[in-house]
């Protein structure tokens, strides 16, 4: 079996999943992702499968690597950049990694957080530099956090809100109304009831032609003014310009991301000059322990896959695994 292991992140960290992975005996070949549709064509065609990030697999990638592609093994849980519908026409299984990365990427969302609050970025840079320049910031306790998204991620972001003395209010087509009461989350019926109530607002939905550019210049002047943005969903959620706009006019008191519209960006992307913006480079999930379980569930994925058995998650069930 060849495999194509593109994600960074994997190959970056040490841990049992090397291990696990040198043990199938498969061929690895490794590529540096996220790579785009050119670099996969230039790549793909003699793999059996792919471990993969944040690559575009689109149709032509998916038809270059037939007739040999058995399975695409997604490392995280956003199928994004993956033409689902091509692979499963094709039927080719799609595997994902969900509940391996929740903890990380909410504990990320309460750095930012707590960083734009306190001011924190810019203090350590004034006392790096020799200046003792003492800012005043704010407290979070008492202001209102809005959730896009009561998934996982979310859930574990509420939890965490209500330990800080937040209040809670979140919205999400599917609702879990025992989550919800059990931790006194309120809930809004829509973007335009939760957005006025929002201090702070939190985005933790997946990326489709419905929730792309949700966050756009009529949405920000539906926020409370002096308002915090998070991010660590995807870039591509918000319109990057109308996010610069709000800040400079100060309907966006800062936002904090992890996420950006382009990945990595080119040295003039305009978020990387704004004072009051928080930009970290797509590292939510990356931690020791969130790696391991990805990567460790990413292989078991695929080994079941190619052994002829049920994945341990897959995006397209209906496709059947051969045996």
């Amino acid at each position: 079996m060849r495999v194509l292991l593109t994600t960074t992140s994997f190959q970056d960290t040490p841990g049992s999943h090397h291990d696990l992975l040198a043990e199938t005996g498969w061929e690895i070949v490794t590529a540096r992702g996220p790579l785009s549709e050119e670099q996969m064509l230039d790549l793909v065609g003699d793999f059996d499968a792919f471990i993969c990030g944040d690559d575009a697999i689109t149709e032509k990638v998916i038809d270059k690597a037939l007739p040999r592609l058995r399975c695409i093994s997604k490392y995280g849980i956003g199928v994004d950049k993956i033409d689902v519908k091509a692979a499963t026409a094709r039927e080719i299984p799609l595997c994902f990694t969900p509940g391996v990365n929740h903890t990380t990427v909410a504990e990320h969302c309460f750095a930012l957080l707590l960083g734009l609050f306190k001011n924190l970025v810019e203090e350590v840079t004034y006392t790096r530099s020799g200046q003792w320049k003492r800012l005043v910031g704010h407290e979070i306790m008492g202001r209102t956090l809005g959730i896009v998204g009561l998934g996982r991620i979310g859930k574990e972001l509420a939890i965490r809100a209500r330990a800080f003395a937040l209040d809670v209010v979140a919205y999400d087509v599917y609702w879990d109304e025992d989550f919800a009461r059990h931790h006194d989350i309120r809930r809004a019926h829509s973007l335009d009831e939760l957005l006025p109530q929002c201090d702070i607002l939190s985005l933790h939905t997946f990326l489709s032609e419905e929730t792309r550019e949700m966050i756009n210049a009529q949405s920000l002047q539906q926020l409370k003014k002096g308002a915090i943005l998070i991010n660590c969903a995807r870039g591509e959620l918000v319109n990057t310009g109308d996010i610069v706009d709000a800040l400079k006019s100060g309907q966006l008191g800062g936002y904090g991301t992890d996420v950006l519209d382009e990945e990595p960006p080119p040295a003039d992307h305009p978020l990387l000059h704004e004072p009051n913006c928080y930009v970290s480079p797509h590292i939510g999930s990356r931690t020791y322990e969130s790696v391991v379980r990805q990567a460790t569930k990413s292989i078991e994925n695929l080994k079941r896959v190619l052994d002829g058995q049920k994945p341990l998650a897959q995006v397209n069930p209906e496709v059947k695994i051969k045996g």
